[in-house]
């Protein structure tokens, strides 16, 4: 049984430690959490991803920013195996996903694999995803219990914990439809939380929210951020990617047109196109 620590982290106290963390963790050689090699992936006739390649390596946040078209959800969905790909490798702390077929018709050839795998990557969408049947408490609880197989008492303890940190314990016992879009996300979140996942993609996750709900999740991130959690991030919002990312992706047509760390990506961007992208940007 894994145990798990439920630190109610205040961002912006820990937000330098946090990115102290990442550094140090960084520049320690080790096998990274999320590997992908030459990614290929289409849509019949249509190429989404030509050739991406990416590590994520324990506590590194990661932000893939680009146009809409430009591959970044398609990415996300294809490391947690949503999508199939064509072609290239996908690793999970050094293990390789197990492939059969070719091209079109390749799919992952072990099933068991493909469900260990998800579990330590969880995914927030940018929908939330929450079952409307089912209590905000059930929701957090349900995959631990029927994809883990976890003690109940031990989960929704944990449960109650979660939904305490991000702000929402007090809406344990109401149903999503009872509640704002800010606190539905913050719901995924600790669902995310519960599985006691090894990193956390998040697709979008403010982009369905007004600016009022988007700070609220911003917030919720920015702590996890500082606690040197791994992330993969799609995001339009330049501030939250600067903010807290180590590491930050800018994908052009399928392909990564640039990256580097936040500051010298946005302040001195060398592609005309990544320029280009952020003069619509906020970023200060």
């Amino acid at each position: 049984m894994r145990q798990v620590t439920v630190v109610l982290a205040n961002p912006r106290g820990f937000r330098a430690n946090g990115r102290k963390l990442r550094n140090f963790m960084s520049s320690m050689p080790s096998t990274p959490v999320i590997e992908i090699r030459d990614l290929h992936k289409a849509y019949g006739t249509l190429q989404v991803l030509k050739g991406v390649s990416l590590n994520a390596q324990k506590g590194d946040v990661v932000s893939l920013i680009g146009s809409s078209g430009s591959g970044k959800s398609t990415l996300l969905r294809c490391c947690n195996l949503l999508e199939d790909s064509q072609q290239g490798e996908i690793l999970f702390n050094g293990e390789a996903v197990r492939w059969k077929g070719q091209g079109g018709a390749r799919q992952p050839a072990d099933r068991a694999q493909v469900t260990r795998i998800r579990t330590n990557l969880s995914m927030v969408f940018q929908s939330f995803n929450l079952w409307s049947h089912m209590t905000v408490l059930q929701n957090v609880m349900e995959a631990p219990i029927s994809v883990l197989r976890q003690d109940r008492a031990e989960v929704e303890a944990r449960a109650r914990a979660l939904l305490a940190k991000v702000g929402i314990g007090d809406k344990a016992d109401v149903y999503p439809a009872q509640m704002s879009g800010g606190q539905q996300q913050r719901a995924a979140i600790a669902r995310a939380l519960c599985m006691e996942p090894e990193a956390l993609l998040f697709d979008e996750p403010t982009s369905a929210l007004d600016p009022e709900l988007e700070q609220e999740v911003i917030r919720v991130i920015k702590a996890l951020a500082s606690e040197g959690r791994t992330m993969l991030i799609v995001t339009h919002d330049m501030r939250l990617a600067a903010d807290v990312s180590n590491h930050v992706i800018f994908l052009h047509d399928g392909r990564i047109e640039e990256q580097g760390p936040p500051a010298s990506l946005f302040k001195t961007p060398q592609s005309a196109r990544l320029r280009q992208f952020l003069s619509h940007s906020m970023v200060d």
